[in-house]
């Protein structure tokens, strides 16, 4: 399994800056901004998350039991599994590479204590050069992008290093041979962003754990590609520990997991009520072609058909929950380079989705970031600042480094054009200890900087 390389819900600036200019201009050529020629900033040490105390999940039993059997008995690429697997041992897990990131540390070490206290699973971290049951290898992103295309993490079964994966069948790497989990890896690029890394972590060893599944319809959970979420969720946690219960082993098929799952679920979430059988809430696969071509590499106009599709069907469907989201946001991304006003519609409906459930408020803060950016570039600064003051929260609530310090450059390039000098140049300095971890490199961090401020008044 791996983790795209990049979700439209992350996009690099310069890409945003360069529809503003395709919508303003009509041309291809991005125009230098004055700020983009100042002196580099002195930028503040980076700033990470503090531990965040365990929260429950608010699921229902009855959709935790429906969502948990489609995420472990299915593959994302949609081929059927029909046995459960999991570790039937201690788990250990070693940490090699020649370039280990500072970063990945403490990360990890906050990961590992999580899925200790939340989901029950006691994971022993080991010395590099002992055999473990997980090892997480780190290697250059141009090596594993070599072997695996528009990834930016691998999960692989089977084997314990890059060398012994790059020459193994391809055969032996699939899951639908695993009868139980005895040894895996995890392939991390070593040289991008803290915040790429940890949520590398997150989503790779969650899969390398539990489920190998991810679901467009999941609004509060790592286990769905739109990659909103970046750390483990309340949900995450629960699978997890479902995933590890005594009751189950490695070998079931999905009857006997379906059977024993509401008796499991009464004892570990009571407050989730009973594990009825939930309605299910298939999606179809055009749709999920659609938006994989909406947020693949293929030629604008072909990407923004595919967008137009995918809200096609939710309309369909009748859709008002993260897949209709989705879909109009995607839709509304892509506009931005052609057709301003249909952009920001989009944008704004799939605001609209968003805000019907407090489970959606972090999708919304994406929706705020590129509302912000539109009215940034229109002149409207006091809409620019309003909205994306109103998102910081939930970037922060969401641990996401990169969408919090975009947001707080977008605020603090409004308030310089409205005159509140001293407040921007407060909430400009907050934002680059969190670009530092969201971002990476000092480069890349000023780069960024000079993006967001090159927005003003490209109306």
């Amino acid at each position: 399994m791996a983790r795209p390389a990049r979700s439209p819900l992350f996009p690099r600036l310069t890409v945003l800056l360069l529809a503003l200019s395709l919508g303003a201009c009509g041309t291809a050529t991005p125009q230098p901004s004055a700020r983009a020629a100042s002196p580099a900033l002195d930028l503040p040490p980076m700033k990470v998350f503090p531990a965040a105390p365990p929260q429950p999940s608010h699921r229902s039993n009855a959709t935790v039991a429906r969502d948990f059997l489609e995420l472990t008995f299915a593959l994302e690429n949609g081929t059927r599994l029909d046995r459960f697997t999991r570790f039937e041992g201690p788990i250990t897990l070693r940490v090699t590479g020649a370039q280990i990131p500072v970063s990945l540390g403490p990360d990890l070490a906050h990961l590992l204590s999580r899925l200790d206290r939340e989901a029950g699973i006691t994971i022993t971290r080991v010395p590099p050069s002992e055999p473990a049951a997980i090892t997480i290898q780190t290697l250059r992103h141009e090596d594993l992008s070599r072997r695996a295309p528009n990834t930016a993490c691998i999960v692989a079964p089977n084997v314990s290093d890059w060398s012994e994966f790059r020459h193994t069948r391809r055969q032996k790497l699939s899951w639908t041979t695993v009868e139980t989990r005895e040894r895996l890896a995890i392939f991390i690029p070593e040289d991008v962003a803290p915040q790429e890394i940890r949520d590398c972590l997150h989503e790779e060893l969650a899969q390398a754990l539990g489920p190998l599944n991810d679901l467009y319809r999941l609004p509060d959970s790592v286990f769905n590609d739109d990659n909103v979420h970046s750390v483990l969720t309340p949900f995450d946690m629960l699978v997890l520990r479902v995933t590890y219960a005594p009751e189950l082993h490695s070998g079931m098929s999905p009857e006997e997991v379906a059977a024993r799952l509401p008796g499991i679920l009464a004892r570990v979430h009571p407050e989730g009520g009973p594990a009825r059988p939930a309605p299910p809430s298939p999606t179809p696969r055009l749709w999920i072609d659609s938006v994989t071509a909406a947020m693949g590499a293929g030629e604008l106009s072909e990407r923004s058909m595919a967008a137009q599709v995918a809200v096609s069907i939710a309309r369909e469907q009748g859709w008002e929950d993260t897949r209709a989201g989705f879909s109009w946001f995607l839709l509304g991304r892509l506009a931005m380079a052609s057709d301003r006003r249909l952009a920001r519609a989009a944008l704004e409906e799939a605001g609209r989705i968003y805000a019907l459930s407090p489970d959606t408020r972090f999708h919304a803060g994406h929706v705020a970031l590129q509302l912000a950016a539109l009215a940034l570039s229109d002149g409207n600064y006091t809409r620019a600042e309003q909205l994306a003051a109103s998102a910081v929260p939930a970037a922060r609530d969401a641990e996401n480094a990169a969408l919090l310090a975009s947001l707080l450059l977008t605020q603090a390039a409004a308030l310089d054009q409205l005159g509140r000098p001293g407040e921007a140049r407060a909430v400009r300095l907050d934002s680059l200890g969190w670009a530092r971890y969201g971002f990476g490199s000092d480069t890349t961090v000023q780069d960024r900087v000079a993006e967001i401020s090159a927005l003003t008044g490209r109306s």
